[in-house]
């Protein structure tokens, strides 16, 4: 064992203990530091009494100057000349006041009659005409004198600048120190102004003039803090937001001190001269810098100032060299703005920071009225308009990056359609109304942003520099440049805007700004065309070749996949599994990776040429002004599409071609699916959203009604895209909440299924689909909620006259549960059970009679559109009903459970309500699918080109509900507006509003829950409005006969090898497409095929022997079976008896399945 005392020493003679080494040598380093403390201690002490006892010497000797300089002044006599006044007078005065009110920050009532002394005998002497009594002979004498009156002038301005930002117009009891800044501000602009200078002559005008330079050079400088004053003086001014009140002249004390301060801060700006080619000349601290930094920064500076004022900072002198100094010390200047103090201010600084109140007051100054902005209609006349849009474009970057660092720029812009919902972080919501407001008030500066005018002047202006080459604009700004306005430059100005009006406007997003760019002629075009010369460059004609070999080949029905897309598909199983297997830790083995197959192909051509090559790798492949100009596109088209009908779009093709628009889909599909494939950063997020958003409106009204080959929307996924169990399972592990770092790769591919599920071929989504729900199965499974046959199952009694209130009795509040197996009992219009066991026939049964019922017009809870289809559609009516609106959730669950059970249902919704069920909002355009006559006579209404008044509408609409008539407001207060050729508009979108949206929503809404009890909402959303209802209710209208006797069971004593039954699939291949239809639902209750073949039937088709006693002979003559097929919907079952001539046959089908009945035909 160590000896302990092996790392001890011995103090001998100090101690007669000992203690370890370690422990000595922690006290000496404690002592150390105590001995450094002390001095340290000692030495400051000394400092701070040495310092204290200057300050008090200086003060007394101060005080006692004061005290003389008292008596002096109470005798004028004794300084009646410049010379005296400036060593008896002013000397002593800044000495006493420099010591005993600057250093203190504070006006005492003393010091303050001292300083109204002093400064009337200044003005005294500069008024006089004696050059012996004018202080300003001084500055013009000799060198020393000159120095000396130059030192002390400026010292005068310090203190007018000082005293100035003590003044407080608003606060009691501030009369004396409003005097006082009066009488300051009244000096100093006589001192800065050589036409005040009565002394001045031709002998010594040019050193006066010098002189005079010299003072307003140093009250321009930052030295003066002569802005830095004015900035607290108008921070402390009231906000007036009315336009009279501002328009008043003023005459009091308030109004002649704000006139004299802007007139002396803009004095330095006629001694600036800028040349940008020369920027070295410019001084660092000069009027324009602290111009930007001190004014341009005081939140809502336009409105604290009066309306006469404003010219002044307007004037091109004033503004002209701030800009310049931007553009060039941008970096600088936007530093220094972040680190002004803040304190006089109140908490509008919390909420914009200061390069966002100086990019709002260089927009009102520009581009507002002093009265109005709404009605200013012209920019400021004399400014260089291209420095106006650049130095727009920084500070916008810059507030922009502001709110990505503070946490306010979510990442979904404000483009995706409700302009109302989006919320800052938590940490900004303490004072929610005050900080409302204040966004609301601070975006009314940009005003002159959103209107017409400003566009079309900016793009008139540009017009100027149309020699530049637009397919060059695509490179790094410069100083060249920045000298010029190219739409570029434009649409980099409206971008930024787009994104901050989305992001403080909290009621209606970037709605003002969309509107005004939608609809100013000519701009969508000239972007697009921008873009398309940069884009396709040499290429146009391959989409004319690309549509004419689709035409031309239209009807050919391709079979079997391209050698190079097995290939790729092949390539692309191994990644995806990776995928997976990170995801879930599940092996390669235990998934299925087996490439779909069977959906029609297009050959690689096709695909190639609807794959925009520049955006393969999203947005990370192109430049930042491509972005830029792609998401003022993307932003504004999706804004168009919202109101374009489909007049405009097919037929007038206003803004593009139909060719166009094929170009525009095919770049923005290609966008986004690469911008999701690969990571996208913040910085690309307004595009993304933006374009998503425009690929969304233009891929939803090509399934309305096409306009672009199906190659088009599934090219860009063609070589990459994953197999369908990766997708489906990925998919869903993204969707359980799991932690981002475990789905940093995964998270792209579910972005893409849920962004663009149009990728996939339909099939695919389909298989998807029922991927899903076998996963939820096994879930479920192992949840224990599915143990074994027959477990957890769910038993009802169900009355033949009563299907659909025994159901909604009996299985509504199930919820969820609904899930679970279903056994039916049923009862017959007698009374009687009826007899047999439900093994799933019954079942599904059930649910195609209850569905039969209850969407049945005549049952008052759905009605039919008025279009030649016949769609679903809620009725309005249903509202009034006893439990309407819960069985409306009900027949939710019904769609719900059936589509889980993958049992086919040969109904088919609207396209307007199937658009709510998958949460979107629908527009204009769709009027057309719920009511042609509407549609037509809305139209009417919109190109009316007489007086709509004539027509003697108002914003209302009539119902008939039972007999009574009910009268809708489309607005409060809309039974008293009139529809005028200026609101024709807004009633045309308000009624098709009412009737896409606000009639329907409370029963797509019921609908909605009911459905999602048992379909996630992410399931849904893999299909358009069209999909859904094949989803529901099956495929083409007609019948793959091949498929159908691959899959066909049976029984009774039938074979495929047997007489009848190849009698039958004679006359199955016999029948007209409808006639087969026809005896599929005679058989399965649904006309249509499962999607996916008839191998997903349940239960399967079978044909079931029926015995008779025909002869044989009757096959060649005589009389054959006389009696009917019948079938067993519940089980999928025919039940053909044995014929034996295929006419019998044939004519037996017939009779059948017109009568369209089953078990009753014998």
């Amino acid at each position: 064992m160590e000896d302990p005392r092996k790392h001890q020493v011995s103090l001998r003679g100090a101690s007669a203990r000992e203690i370890s080494r370690d422990a000595l040598l922690e006290k000496v380093f404690q002592e150390r530091e105590h001995r450094n403390y002390a001095r340290k201690a000692a030495s400051a002490s000394i400092y701070i009494q040495k310092v204290w006892r200057s300050y008090n010497e200086t003060r007394k000797v101060a005080i006692k100057f004061q005290d003389e300089w008292e008596c002096l002044v109470k005798n004028p006599a004794e300084f009646m000349t410049g010379e005296l006044i400036s060593s008896r007078v002013l000397r002593p005065f800044i000495f006493f006041i420099k010591c005993l009110s600057i250093r203190r920050q504070k006006i005492l009532p003393r010091e303050l009659k001292c300083t109204q002394t002093c400064f009337g005998i200044l003005l005294e002497s500069i008024n006089s005409t004696d050059s012996k009594k004018n202080i300003c002979s001084l500055i013009v004498a000799t060198t020393e004198l000159r120095r000396t009156s130059m030192y002390q002038m400026q010292m005068l301005i310090s203190l007018c600048s000082f005293i100035l930002s003590e003044c407080d117009t608003s606060s009691a009891g501030s009369q004396d120190i409003v005097v006082l800044t009066s009488l300051a501000l009244r000096l100093l602009v006589v001192l800065t102004d050589l036409k005040n200078w009565k002394i001045a002559n031709d002998e010594n005008i040019k050193e006066a003039d010098a002189a005079v330079k010299n003072l307003v050079t140093f009250m321009g400088s930052c030295r003066s803090g002569l802005y830095a004053s004015l900035r607290r003086y108008i921070s402390r001014l009231d906000v007036c937001f009315s336009p009279k009140l501002k328009s008043i002249v003023q005459t009091d004390d308030k109004f002649l001190i704000s006139a004299s301060a802007i007139t002396i801060a803009i004095r330095p700006f006629s001694l600036t001269t800028f040349n940008m080619a020369d920027c070295s000349k410019f001084e660092v601290h000069s009027a324009a810098d602290q111009f930007c930094l001190y004014l341009l920064t005081i939140p809502w500076l336009t409105q604290r100032l009066p309306a006469v004022l404003l010219p002044a900072l307007k004037h091109k002198s004033t503004l002209s060299p701030c800009f310049q100094l931007l553009l060039i010390s941008k970096d600088k200047i936007v530093r220094k703005m972040s680190d002004i103090d803040q304190s006089c201010m109140d908490c509008s600084l919390n909420v914009v920071p200061p390069v966002g109140w100086a990019l709002a007051n260089i927009i009102a100054l520009t581009a507002g009225s002093e009265n109005d902005f709404l009605h200013s209609g012209a920019l400021n006349q004399g400014l260089e308009y291209a420095s106006y849009v650049h130095v727009v474009t920084i500070l916008a970057d810059n507030l922009l990056a502001w709110l990505h660092n503070a946490g306010w720029e979510k990442v979904n812009q404000n483009l995706e359609g409700n302009y109302g919902a989006y919320e800052p972080p938590v940490s900004m919501q303490e004072n929610n109304t005050a900080s409302a407001s204040l966004k609301t008030s601070f975006i009314d500066l940009f005003r002159p942003v959103s209107q017409q005018w400003h566009l079309k002047m900016l793009l008139e202006i540009s017009k100027a520099y149309a020699h530049t080459d637009e397919t060059k604009i695509l490179s790094p700004n410069n100083l060249e440049s920045m000298e010029n306005l190219r739409l570029l430059d434009i649409a980099y100005f409206y971008s930024y805007m787009l994104r901050i009006f989305a992001a403080f406007n909290p009621m209606i997003g970037p709605f003002p700004v969309l509107n005004m760019l939608s609809f100013t002629p000519g701009f969508l075009g000239n972007l697009w065309g921008v873009l398309e010369s940069s884009i396709f460059q040499g290429n146009r004609h391959t989409f004319e070749d690309a549509n004419h070999s689709r035409s031309k080949g239209s009807g050919k029905k391709k079979k079997g996949i391209d050698k190079k897309l097995k290939q790729a598909s092949s390539d692309g199983v191994g990644k995806w599994a990776n995928v997976l297997q990170k995801l879930t830790g599940k092996s390669q083995v235990e998934v299925d990776f087996s490439d779909p197959a069977g959906d029609d192909q297009v050959d690689e051509d096709a695909f190639d040429i609807w794959d925009v090559e520049p955006f393969r790798h999203g947005p990370q492949g192109i430049s930042k002004d491509m972005s830029c100009l792609l998401h003022l596109f993307c932003a504004t088209y999706s804004h168009l599409l919202l109101v374009l009908d489909d007049i405009e779009f097919y037929e007038k093709q206003d803004p593009f071609t139909l060719e166009q628009q094929r170009r525009i889909a095919s770049v923005l599909n290609t966008l986004v699916y690469n911008g999701l494939s690969y990571s996208v950063g913040q910085q690309n997020a307004s595009l993304m959203d933006s374009a998503i958003r425009c690929l969304h409106l233009i891929y939803e009204r090509d399934c309305r009604h096409q306009f672009c080959p199906p190659a088009l929307w599934l090219s860009p996924a063609r070589r990459s895209r994953p197999p369908i169990a990766v997708a489906a399972r990925t998919h869903e592990v993204l969707s359980a909440n799991i932690r981002s770092e475990d789905a940093v790769i995964g998270h792209n591919m579910g972005s893409v299924i849920t962004s663009m599920p149009h990728v996939f071929p339909f099939q695919e989504r389909v298989q998807m689909f029922r991927e899903f729900i076998s996963m939820d199965k096994v879930s479920r499974k192992m949840a224990g909620e599915i143990s074994g046959p027959g477990s957890r199952s769910i038993e009802i009694v169900i009355r033949r006259g009563h299907i659909v209130e025994d159901g909604f009795r009996q299985l509504n509040s199930l919820g969820s549960r609904l899930k679970s197996s279903i056994h039916v009992s049923f009862v017959s219009e007698c009374g009687l059970p009826e007899a047999g066991l439900d093994y799933g026939g019954l079942s599904k049964e059930f649910l195609t009679d209850i569905s039969k019922a209850a969407f049945a017009p005549e049952y008052g809870l759905f009605s039919q559109t008025s279009t030649s289809d016949r769609l679903l559609i809620p009725n309005a009516a249903a509202r009034f009903l006893e439990n309407g609106i819960q069985m409306i959730e009900f027949l939710g669950r019904v769609v719900g459970k059936a589509l889980y059970e993958g049992i086919l249902l040969d109904y088919s919704f609207s396209h307007v309500f199937v658009q709510k069920l998958l949460g979107r909002y629908s527009f204009l355009d769709e009027l057309s699918t719920l009511d042609p006559e509407l549609y037509r006579n809305v139209m009417y209404v919109k190109h009316y080109n007489g007086d709509v008044e004539e027509l003697c509408l108002d914003f209302t609409v009539t119902e008939e509900s039972f007999g009574k008539r009910h009268v809708i407001e489309l607005k409060p207060g809309g039974k008293n507006v009139c529809v005028t050729n200026v609101n024709k508009m807004q009633y045309v979108h308000a009624m098709a509003d009412y009737k896409l949206n606000r009639q329907i929503l409370p029963f797509s809404n019921a609908f909605y829950r009911g459905l999602t009890d048992l379909i996630s909402p992410s399931w849904l959303k893999l299909f358009n409005a069209s999909e859904f209802n094949q989803l529901l209710s099956g495929g083409d209208h007609d019948i793959d006969v091949d498929d159908l006797r691959n899959n066909t069971r049976y029984t009774g004593g039938y074979s495929e090898g047997s007489r009848t039954v190849k009698l039958f699939w004679e006359v199955m291949n016999d029948f007209e497409p409808k006639e087969r239809c026809m005896l599929l639902k005679f058989v399965t209750s649904c006309s249509r095929a499962p999607l996916l073949g008839f191998r997903y039937l349940q239960p399967s088709f079978t044909i079931h022997k029926v015995a008779s006693d025909a002869p044989l002979w009757a096959a060649i003559g005589g009389s054959d079976v006389e009696r009917l097929p019948s079938a067993s919907t519940c089980y999928n079952t025919l039940k053909l008896p044995t014929y034996k001539r295929l006419s019998t046959l044939k004519a037996k089908l017939r009779y059948a399945i017109n009568s369209n009945a089953g078990f009753e035909l014998s």
